[in-house]
């Protein structure tokens, strides 16, 4: 390769190659990246570098290849900690995931010879699909993954592509854009999936499809139950999911998200969110919630959360959802990488796979750490309590016409709402809690909404009782006696 020609030649030896690793080059903007080394004359060392390093598959295994790809995506990930958390799920929170969308399944994924598919439709540089493959390979070297995922970063999605290719996976599998507006895994199901779409970000772009396929095509489409508020598009993803689900008939799926709080607790009954923590709770697909510890991932310190949804629950987990708390199991790291400054260590990863696997409530140093839960616990109406209009005499305002002739007119001034829960009934619920302080109200029923919460934290909230009073008492008297010694000492 002469010095002059270099950047020719370059394109000619890409040129030779199939268009689908034709298609990586040019979303990494191959061309822009050769003319700028060219014009700082670094073009011929850095061929060269590359030239005298022997990557032949005989030297350097798929597998030897994949570690040195997945490295140097870390590394830049690193460089760029602003950006960091778009590209990259921290591998122990994808290798947690692996573990619980897996363990149920040990016995059909030891079996020779078993196939399953698995998705990402947020799939970054392809970290979760590589997990999920290296945790089969390890359980099971005769079991094959078939993985697929969209990626709307063109970087992002040329690296994943390039990894499955060096994978041996079908690079057509990965497609490019946004999943929520332009699916391009459209009616695919698949058997496992696994997502960590980004956080608290709006959907306004995508906003005229998501909305049209919503009105249109209802259940038919992915986004039957509800829309969530405009400012966050990650229970989109959810529902997204959801409809990529194989039937129960054909065996099932299984997916992990990670999720921030507020798709737990979002939106009052009725509202987008509600209605599609309605739709899962209601269908029994959520098996189980864990609270990650904070500042585990490199872009925000925010609390998260993996929801684990299955259309295909063992018997003893149906009509029941386990939260579990793991806020508090994690170790430092050794140097923190953007807001990056806690990980999970091999042994938690194991605890809590332990504590999903087991479906039990469990305790540590007296506190709570599993618990489990009825579907309906989530649930609640929202009743409206009206009380009447009265005149300037006080009496009472009657209807005159129509239905409402003769009964008494509501004070839209006195109107108020009630939350209660779905195991109660509505009935004695009022006559306990409002009638005896306002014995005129009653329910508009037309009014009734259900909807549905999940409060997290309120469930492992342990009671700290205040010290005795005598023995705060003490120690104020002690202070104040200080204080008393050391004025004494200043005026002396």
């Amino acid at each position: 390769m002469t010095h002059d020609h270099i950047a020719q030649n370059l394109y000619s030896y890409i040129q030779g190659f199939s268009p689908a690793v034709r298609d990586i080059f040019e979303h990494f903007e191959f061309q822009a990246q050769v003319e700028r080394l060219t014009k700082a004359s670094l073009l011929y060392q850095v061929t060269e570098k590359f030239a005298q390093i022997d990557l032949h598959p005989v030297k350097v295994s798929n597998m030897q290849m994949g570690l040195v790809f997945e490295e140097l995506i870390r590394k830049f990930a690193e460089l760029s900690n602003e950006t960091a958390g778009e590209h990259f799920t921290p591998r122990e929170v994808i290798r947690l995931m692996v573990n619980l969308i897996f363990i149920e399944d040990d016995d059909v994924l030891s079996k020779p010879g078993v196939v399953r598919t698995i998705y990402d439709p947020t799939v970054g540089t392809g970290g979760m699909l590589s997990v999920a493959g290296e945790y089969l390979a390890e359980h099971n070297p005769q079991a094959r993954l078939t993985v697929y995922g969209q990626e709307l970063n063109p970087e992002s999605h040329a690296i994943c592509k390039a990894d499955m290719l060096i994978k041996g996976q079908g690079v057509a599998n990965i497609t490019f854009g946004n999943a929520r507006s332009d699916d391009g895994h459209a009616h695919k199901k698949f058997d496992y999936m696994l997502s960590n779409p980004p956080f608290g970000v709006e959907w306004k772009k995508v906003e005229k499809e998501v909305r049209k396929e919503h009105e249109q095509q209802g259940y038919n489409g992915r986004f039957g139950p509800g829309l969530p508020r405009v400012s966050d598009g990650s229970m989109l993803f959810l529902l997204h999911l959801i409809s990529k689900m194989r039937p129960a008939a054909e065996g099932g799926s299984r997916f992990g998200i990670v999720l921030n709080g507020s798709p737990r607790f979002t939106g009052g009954a009725g509202s987008g969110e509600s209605e599609i923590r309605r739709y899962v709770l209601e269908n029994d697909l959520l098996e189980a919630i864990v609270g990650l510890p904070t500042d585990m991932f490199y872009n925000t310190g925010i609390s998260t959360y993996v929801w684990i949804i299955s259309n295909r629950k063992p018997a003893a987990r149906r009509g029941l959802v386990q939260l579990i708390d793991a806020s508090g199991m994690w170790q430092k790291m050794r140097k923190s990488l953007g807001s990056k400054r806690k990980e999970i260590s091999d042994a938690q990863i194991d605890q809590i796979t332990k504590l999903f696997g087991d479906f039990m409530e469990a305790e540590q140093d007296g506190k709570p750490i599993s618990r489990i839960f009825r579907n309906e616990d989530f649930g609640y109406r929202t009743i409206t309590v009206e009380r009447p209009l009265r005149d300037a005499a006080g009496q009472v305002v009657l209807g005159e016409k129509g239905k409402q002739k003769g009964k008494p007119q509501p004070d839209s001034a006195l109107r108020d709402t009630e939350s209660v829960p779905l195991a109660e009934d509505v009935e004695a619920y009022f006559k306990r809690e409002v009638l005896p302080h306002a014995p005129d109200a009653w329910i508009d029923h037309e009014k009734t909404k259900v909807g549905y919460e999940i409060p997290f934290n309120r469930h492992f909230y342990v009671f700290t009782p205040p010290r005795p009073l005598a023995e705060i008492d003490a120690e104020l008297k002690q202070t104040t006696d200080r204080i008393l010694e050391m004025i004494k000492g200043l005026s002396a």
